[in-house]
């Protein structure tokens, strides 16, 4: 008998198995009755609603033809696009709504292995949670990142350089006429940021994480490289459905270790500690947000990349790609740890050539701090998280009286006003935008500065909130502080004028607020009422879990007693 899991469907003579490959047959996949091939799913997820997912489409008939070479059966799938450009109120919604779609499009079809085809940012982890929870063998081919802008004659990243120019349009200092070219240049091609944001961010913790093939994460759109890695990764596919390896071989805790200090190597986007804990959420490793604030410790910023840096991910490719960085950061990593290619962490390493200068040494780094920290207090009981590689040093130890803000278009139409009193010592705090107040955390956490301080050179200031920000995005911003304040988190006590106290030397962020007052000011809160009673956002308020547990939803999490939670269906008549 087959130990293929596609068998249940198509081995034998029963009208099941003479039905199932009468399918598949129909769509020119050619089953025979007895042949031991593995069925192979790709999971295409271009879509003319996303550009950064659109190089997909082509990818995934290289990886088609890649699985044929290897004897195996591709089927091609489209999956829902979760494109950031254009999906309101964020992406992040939605996230879940695909790792429920690739998990059942697994469990409910004769599927042995699969290959994801992601790039956007929420795409890769919603794949990654999915596939991890069904648990057959996996890989994933992303898409690369879009060819540099060039504005005013100079090379130009996505979002980052956007928001600077922003600053530039809203306090007058450029013209209508700039304003134009800059949107042209802007529209540079396809594919993903080409800074440091979170979709190269998850790309390259894709390899480090042994899901996707040595090398692969940081080749650009468009580079005839992407097609041969493509048709690699089908091949491979098949040789791991062969050799029963799968997710939880690969997702181990030493693999979310390396993960977690490469994020902080790449200077990488905040936004990959949520999912990071999500996808750690549904295996057995056993990790958490503390966890990851330990791995972050000590392991300086050397990529030289936006927003930390100054290149783009195209000089990150030419400088070796992951696996250089992973060379530079081996005496800090789990070398045992197993790639997608079938050698070891350390045989990744062993085999790089390090080019230039856009990854540096651990002891020259481009920023001495960690890349990123996770702070508790009073603030946030549950934990927070602070990108320190684009934070401003001066305002690491930093006391200041709040100026709160309860509503995400309020503070936009507000936050130029003179008479809130905003000063540079201000801390700027935004708030029920968390997993359930935004819903889904949009990318809000960056606050702007007040126009009338950015005219006077004020570049920074301390910004709080339950909300994500882009991965483009920089400035001394607390993010993800937890519990948020829709469900009555600390964050929903702070009134303006409070005193808060960020202490990154001692990972803190304090509301200076006695006991007796708060206790007053809880008797009085009350949870906020949603408009959105039915559908995908109910289900979602509902049922997803705070930021520090990766909000995914409480019923999709591995079991904590170890038990399958992925069920195989009764074949038989539909």
């Amino acid at each position: 008998m087959s130990t293929l899991r596609s068998s249940r469907w198509l081995e034998g003579e029963t009208e099941v198995a003479v039905t199932s490959r009468v399918a598949l047959r129909s769509a020119g996949i050619d089953v025979r009755s007895k042949e031991q091939r593995p069925v192979i799913g790709i999971a295409n997820t271009a879509s003319d609603l996303n550009p950064c997912n659109l190089p997909l489409g082509a990818l995934a008939e290289a990886v088609r033809k890649g699985v044929l070479a290897a004897g195996g059966l591709p089927v091609v799938f489209p999956a829902m696009s979760l494109g950031e450009d254009l999906m309101k109120p964020t992406a992040m919604l939605y996230r879940n709504l695909l790792a429920m779609e690739i998990e059942e499009m697994i469990r409910s079809n004769p599927v042995d292995g699969i290959v994801l085809l992601a790039n956007c940012d929420k795409t890769v982890p919603g794949m990654i949670m999915g596939a991890a929870s069904a648990d057959i063998p996996t890989l994933v081919v992303t898409g690369g990142a879009r060819p540099p802008a060039v504005f005013k004659g100079r090379r130009i990243g996505t979002g980052t350089d956007l928001w600077r120019v922003w600053d530039q349009r809203r306090t007058g200092q450029l013209s209508d006429e700039e304003w134009g070219a800059f949107e042209e240049a802007l529209s540079c091609g396809v594919g993903a940021c080409n800074t440091m944001g979170t979709a190269s961010t998850m790309a390259i913790l894709c390899e480090v994480l042994g899901l996707s093939l040595p090398g692969s994460s940081t080749i650009p759109s468009g580079d005839l490289r992407a097609r041969e890695m493509a048709e690699r990764a089908g091949e491979t596919v098949v040789k791991m459905v062969q050799t029963s390896v799968r997710p939880s071989l690969l997702l181990t805790r030493d693999a979310f270790s390396n993960a977690a200090k490469v994020l902080s190597g790449i200077g990488g986007s905040t936004n990959a500690v949520i999912h990071l804990m999500a996808i750690a959420g549904r295996t057995q490793a056993g990790v958490t947000l503390s966890d990851l604030g330990r791995w972050f410790k000590s392991i300086p910023v050397i990529v030289d990349v936006e927003p930390t840096g100054t290149g783009l991910v195209q000089d990150l490719d030419i400088a070796g790609g992951v696996p250089a960085v992973v060379k530079a950061l081996a005496p800090y990593l789990e070398l045992s740890a197993r790639s997608a290619g079938g050698e070891s962490l350390g045989g990744v390493a062993e085999a790089a050539v390090k080019l230039g200068d856009t990854v540096r040494e651990p002891r020259a780094p481009i920023v001495a701090s960690d890349g990123l920290a996770v702070l508790y207090g009073s603030l946030a009981p549950d934990g927070a998280v602070m990108r320190l590689s684009t934070s401003s040093p001066a305002l690491f130890e930093h006391t200041g009286p709040a100026v709160v803000f309860d509503d995400y278009q309020d503070m936009l139409d507000t936050i130029d006003d003179p008479a809130l009193g905003i000063t540079p010592d201000s801390i700027l705090i935004l708030r029920g935008c968390g997993p359930v107040g935004g819903p889904a955390m949009p990318e809000w956490g960056m606050i702007p500065i007040p126009g009338y301080l950015v005219r006077k050179g004020v570049t920074d200031m301390v910004r709080v909130s339950d909300a994500r920000m882009s991965g483009t995005s920089f400035g001394t911003v607390v993010l993800h502080v937890a519990p948020e304040s829709a469900i009555g988190g600390a964050l929903a006590m702070v009134a303006s004028g409070d005193r808060v106290r960020l202490s990154v030397n001692e990972g803190r962020i304090d509301l200076l607020v006695g006991e007796e007052e708060l206790a007053q000011r809880r008797a009085h809160w009350r949870a906020p009422a949603f408009a959105d009673r039915r559908g995908w956002p109910a289900l979602y308020r509902e049922h997803v879990t705070q930021a520090p547990l990766g909000c995914d939803f409480d019923f999709l999490r591995a079991p904590a007693d170890g038990a399958p939670g992925f069920v195989e269906p009764m074949v038989g008549r539909s």
